[in-house]
């Protein structure tokens, strides 16, 4: 990946995911924008970026929605295989943001946690949507 490249896997409905945005546009860097519910990634690169971010499946699954309770995704009779399967098939189980950077992956719950992975400083004082503060007037990191 070349060193100024950022991916996110993006979802604009979700909040978490448009903090996580802003804050790597906040360290004056553009990523490649993917919003994985009208373009999942491949078997391959949703599989990568599970064991990159050190998740197992199932955390990187999102739980609180309709097809997880449907198909009683919670039994423990589902292999990752299977569960991964089911990722592809229904991407609004992929829990997101993931981003991708040189530095590593991250499931970005909470937002902030991009930060851990940006090669580049915050340029200006961030608050997230609901008005938590996460980079202060000094650009120092709160949380």
């Amino acid at each position: 990946m070349p060193s100024n490249q950022i991916k996110i896997y993006h979802n604009p409905a979700c909040g978490t995911s448009r903090n996580t945005l802003a804050l790597i546009r906040n360290s004056g860097q553009e990523p490649e924008v993917i919003e994985y519910l009208h373009n999942p990634p491949t078997q391959d690169q949703l599989i990568r970026m599970i064991q990159q971010s050190g998740l197992s499946v199932r955390e990187a699954m999102r739980k609180n929605v309709e097809v997880y309770q449907d198909l009683q995704l919670e039994q423990p009779h589902w292999t990752d295989e299977q569960l991964i399967e089911l990722m592809l098939k229904y991407p609004i189980l992929i829990n997101r943001p993931f981003v991708v950077t040189e530095l590593g992956v991250r499931l970005c719950r909470p937002s902030e946690l991009v930060l851990d992975i940006l090669s580049a400083p915050q340029l200006h004082p961030f608050s997230k949507e609901d008005g938590e503060i996460i980079i202060d007037q000094q650009l120092k990191r709160i949380k």
